[in-house]
């Protein structure tokens, strides 16, 4: 299951030295709800080798705010508590589990 990212606990996730994936979101927004099922299940298939979650911009904007992020869906990529690649709109499963396994 994907992690919820907030506020309150992104940092500390980022920081971990794990790779961090991040997918910002909203409920209104549709292509956000069509990657949301290969979101889920890149979290199940990388549990324990990486952090995946979802972070609801409506709810928290720290993130959103540090990393310019204008529109959604953005999923933001980290290694070594750095930014290390981000993708901006909807993405196929095999193309966010190929930006996944390079950073593995």
């Amino acid at each position: 299951m994907a992690l919820k990212f907030t506020d309150a606990n992104v940092k500390e996730e980022i920081n971990s030295g794990k790779v961090v994936v991040v997918d910002l979101w909203a409920e209104w927004c549709g292509p956000c709800r069509s990657i949301a099922p290969a979101i889920e299940e890149l979290a199940a298939e990388y549990e324990g080798k990486a952090a995946i979650g979802k972070y609801n911009v409506d709810e928290d904007n720290e993130l959103s705010s540090e990393y310019s992020v204008r529109s959604i869906p953005t999923i933001l990529f980290f290694k070594d508590g750095k930014l290390a690649d981000k993708q901006v709109g909807a993405s196929s499963k095999a193309a966010i589990k190929a930006k996944i396994d390079a950073l593995l």
